[in-house]
Parts: C-alpha cells; structure tokens; sequence
C-alpha cells in the first residue's frame, strides 16, 4: 500500500501566488496520480482527500499506524521572489535504496515534460521524511510563484500526474524483478485476526519461525522463508506430520 500525502491543508494554504493555493494544487494532484495507481492495481491511501489541517507529524503518524510501503508527500516549491526560480526537485531523507530510485524516476520524467530538473536533494530534517518508518519522498512539482511552471502544471496536468504514477510503478517493478524469490508454507488463512493468532501462538510454542501476513483484508499464517525449495518442502513435510494443512506460497 502506498500513502499519498497532499501537503498543507485547511488554515494552512501553503505558498500563495496571485491567489493560487499550494494545498489546492497539493490535493489536486495526489487524487490524480492515486487514481492511475489504483487503476494499475495498487493500494493507496491519502493523509487527506478534503481541505483539512494536520500537522507535519499527524501525517507521519498516519503513514506509520497505516503500515504502508511508500510514503508520497507533494508539494509546489517557491522562493523570495517571483519568477525567481522554476523546476522540479524530490526531497529524500539521504540517497540510498528504493526512495532514491524512484526520486531520481519521478524528476527524469517530470523533465521529459519540460520542467527543469534540479534534481534529487537530501532533507533529513524534515519531519515527514525523518519520522516515517517506510521509504518517504517528498515532491516539489515546479514553483508555484513561477509562471512558466504554472502554465505547464495547468497544461499538462494529465500528463503530470501520468508521468509521476508511471515512475512510481517502474521503480517497483525494478524492485520486484530484484527481490530474490523465497518459498513459504501456509498453514492457515483467516479473516478473523484472533483466530490467526490462535494458530500462530500454536506454531510459535511447537518452535516453527512463523509469522502473520496481512495482505487483502485476510490474515494468512506463513513459516520460514526459503530460496531452495528443497527446503520449503521438507518444512512443509514437518507440518504436515504435525497435523497441519499445508499450501507452498512464493514471495
């Protein structure tokens, strides 16, 4: 699942520039390039999808007790003056692993539609991106105190949002098409959480390395994770002994 962030909100407008709003923008654009997500099979939840405050750790928060893969945070740059600057640019925490990757996709393709590309840059202090559990990345699409960026977020908003969803999903299928593949045997799937407990306490005091997956609103009760599925086999052989119904499932 992946958690949209639409910056600022409610009493706070965010940058203003001949009575645009940041947060409209911010909100704008997070349902669009959620929807092209959705459309391609992700989950996604919003920090907000109405005009509503929340400070920059609520967000956070809501991010970490969602349990979320990804954190998007978007947002429109602006500076002293105007028309001053103009570009994209995506903050990270540091510049290392998936967030990077896809930081350094989310630019390239906001460059191919005539942006200027400031690039990736380091932002350890900010509160979104330092006190979220998951990968965070925080957007800046162009200046909103510039016109020409205004004019192309305007004109090719459509084209926008398709190119950040589409960098997104290129960048987790790289990841996929890395992750190494393991084997897991299932011992049971439940909707009810206290009856997957229930099991997997039973497993965990019999010594089996389970674990509880949810994935699709079901609770599913998986033990080890192996490359070989030699080994997969002969856990499942151990379980199955044990009285347990048994299913090898990848990851």
């Amino acid at each position: 699942m992946r958690k949209l962030q639409p910056a600022h909100g409610g009493q706070d407008p965010g940058a203003v520039y001949k009575g645009r709003q940041e947060k409209d923008d911010n909100l704008k654009l997070a349902l669009a390039v959620g929807e092209i997500l959705e459309r391609n099979g992700i989950d996604v939840s919003y920090t907000r999808t109405t005009d509503i405050y929340q400070t920059p750790f609520e967000k956070a928060q809501l991010a970490n007790q969602a349990g979320v893969d990804y954190f998007i945070s978007f947002h429109r740059n602006s500076s002293p003056k105007d028309n001053q600057y103009q570009g994209v640019e995506v903050l990270v925490y540091d510049k290392s692993g998936i967030k990077y990757q896809m930081a350094e996709n989310i630019v390239g393709a906001l460059g191919e539609l005539g942006f200027r590309e400031i690039g990736v840059k380091e932002r350890p202090g900010l509160v979104v991106l330092r006190r979220t559990k998951m990968p965070a990345l925080l957007i800046e699409t162009g200046f909103i105190n510039s016109d020409g960026d205004n004019q192309l977020f305007d004109e090719k908003f459509q084209e926008i949002a398709q190119s950040i969803a589409d960098a997104i999903l290129g960048t987790l299928d790289e990841e996929t098409v890395n992750e190494p593949l393991y084997y897991r045997v299932q011992t049971g799937i439940f909707r009810n959480r206290e009856n997957a407990d229930r099991m997997l306490y039973q497993l965990l005091e019999k010594g089996y390395p389970s674990f509880l997956l949810y994935e699709n609103d079901l609770y599913k009760v998986q033990t080890g994770a192996y490359q070989q599925i030699g080994n997969a086999i002969a856990m499942e052989q151990r379980l199955r002994d044990d009285g347990y119904s048994t299913i090898i499932v990848t990851k």
